[in-house]
């Protein structure tokens, strides 16, 4: 096997073809997986009929995939290291189509239910694994563009998802839907195992359960990995929890269509499209620290704004700001995340996504109590706080080494 030059000669120009096909399936990749995750929201009340279980019970779909998702990153993320990030992609992808049908083809809830904890598994084993991939063929000076890539390629299938799937869901039924998109990631697997053929990144370590310690160990030793995991976990917390409650707080100005709510959710990850597509400029203009005041003073401006009652098509603009921040500060925290441990790279990438998983299964918590007890003004008011001092905490302890190149 050969490796792809990440670079030209000079170390300063463009990725080399085989580093940028690498790069595009990876994004494939992570696109496709990305389109599971909601795609059960808009069809729960179809689910439940159809397999006569009640609503509030098919609803646990979504806690069955969003959990072993996080809970296995720690494991998922050595077993990268140990086997090749590529390879541990591409089984993880074969894994979601067998499940996409076996979703599909589902006799009762129970079945279907343990296909949802297997998909979580599978799609928590594609993005952490991108996020190495990318550490292991670009260098630093270019990782932003890279990441910001595959952020995009994931935010696309989050945007697509959901309304998607509740477009197709009154064509052609849940399961016509979920084979859908199990036939999408089979494109994706084929994509890979053709297009990964040949290529190697950084050696795969071999099973060796001593060298997962070490790597662990690795990583804690470095000052960044407090920081950069905290931080994750605070925006999962703080500003993403807010998410479910979209439909609840329109509904409260006025606006009772489910429609509506997913187009201003839609916002956000517009705002991170917006943002992929003006990152190299952005980095320029701005350098890491800026980027990570400015998406800070973005996400708390933004969250202070939901709390005053609009329009919805105002609300879209605030949810697009709210994405755009997010993604300027959480992608400056994931290039230092590749860089926690080299040698460890899929493990460092898999605990960045289990800590912001975790804040993910907390933030729904926080707003909820947060709404009912204290109101909307104060619990947004907190949030957007804890932005603002993320950011600044970030952009004040977030170093690069003059070695890292």
């Amino acid at each position: 096997m050969t490796s792809p030059p990440v670079a030209s000669p000079s170390g300063r120009g463009s990725l080399s073809a085989a580093a940028r096909r690498v790069l595009a399936i990876t994004a494939l990749g992570n696109f496709a997986s990305s389109l599971f995750m909601r795609a059960v929201d808009p069809m729960i009340p179809q689910v439940a009929h159809d397999l006569a279980t009640d609503p509030a019970t098919v609803a646990l779909l979504t806690t069955a995939f969003a959990l072993p998702c996080a809970a296995l990153q720690p494991v998922l993320g050595p077993i990268a290291d140990m086997i090749g990030k590529t390879r541990l992609m591409t089984i993880c992808l074969a894994v979601l189509v067998i499940n996409g049908f076996v979703g599909a083809a589902a006799p009762n809830f129970q079945v279907l239910l343990w296909s949802r904890v297997v998909t979580g598994i599978a799609t928590g084993g594609i993005f952490p694994a991108a996020l190495a991939v990318a550490g292991d063929l670009v260098p630093v000076h270019q990782r932003q563009v890279a990441i910001s890539r595959l952020l995009a390629a994931g935010m696309l299938g989050n945007l697509l998802g959901t309304p998607m799937a509740g477009i197709l869901g009154d064509l052609i039924g849940w399961r016509g839907v979920l084979a859908m998109i199990g036939l999408l990631c089979m494109a994706a697997f084929i994509t890979a195992v053709i297009g990964l053929r040949g290529i190697a990144l950084r050696p795969a370590a071999g099973v060796d359960l001593g060298a997962v310690v070490k790597g662990y160990r690795t990583i804690f030793r470095n000052p960044h990995a407090k920081i950069c995991y905290g931080a994750v976990m605070l925006e999962g917390t703080f500003m993403m929890g807010i998410f479910p409650y979209v439909a609840l707080l329109l509904r409260q100005n006025g606006e009772p269509r489910a429609a509506i709510a997913g187009i201003v959710i839609a916002g956000f990850a517009l705002g991170g499209v917006i943002y992929s597509l003006f990152v190299s400029r952005l980095l320029a203009l701005l350098g890491e620290r800026g980027l990570l005041l400015t998406g800070a003073a973005f996400m708390g401006f933004a969250l202070l704004s939901v709390a005053m009652p609009a329009p919805w098509p105002v609300e879209i603009v605030e949810f697009l700001f709210l994405g755009c921040g997010f993604y300027m500060m959480h992608g400056v925290i994931q290039i230092y995340a590749t860089e926690l441990a080299p040698a460890a790279r899929g493990s460092a990438t898999s605990l960045h996504s289990a800590s912001f998983f975790l804040g993910l299964a907390i933030g729904p918590v926080y707003f909820g109590y947060g709404l009912a007890h204290a109101g909307l003004a104060p619990t947004v008011g907190l949030s957007a706080v804890v932005m603002f001092v993320t950011g600044y905490v970030c952009s004040k302890t977030l170093r690069r080494s003059r070695s890292v190149v």
